[in-house]
């Protein structure tokens, strides 16, 4: 389920705070309660309209696939919200996703050199 947390800032911005969406939700689950089935459309009509396969959209609203730069430009053509919103819900989602599996990224931390 979807909701905000408070998360305190480092660096120079250290003792500000940040709210950032907890656990948000793929983009497929909005367009097709928001878009689809307010508009009483199938997935086949929806589709149709956007231009792409069934099989694509499918995918899009089950969760298996992304909004691409592509779909968030069909998306808004057909009126509902703008490619930047559909792109950064995306981008929200994903990010949120690879937060939660980055104690197990392993990097290498470089010396940072002072810029003359």
């Amino acid at each position: 389920m979807p909701g905000y947390q408070l998360h305190p800032l480092k660096g120079n911005r250290k003792g500000q705070w940040a709210v950032k969406m907890f656990n948000p939700p793929h983009p497929g689950k909005t367009i097709r309660a928001d878009c689809l089935k307010a508009l009483g459309l199938s997935v086949t009509e929806a589709a149709k309209g956007l231009g792409v396969t069934r099989k694509a959209l499918s995918e899009l609203l089950n969760g298996h696939s992304g909004v691409s730069p592509e779909m968030a430009i069909r998306l808004e053509k057909a009126g509902w919200s703008t490619a930047e919103t559909w792109l950064r819900m995306q981008m929200q989602h994903d990010l949120w996703h690879a937060q939660q599996k980055a104690k197990r990224i392993k990097v290498a931390r470089f010396r940072q050199h002072a810029v003359t």
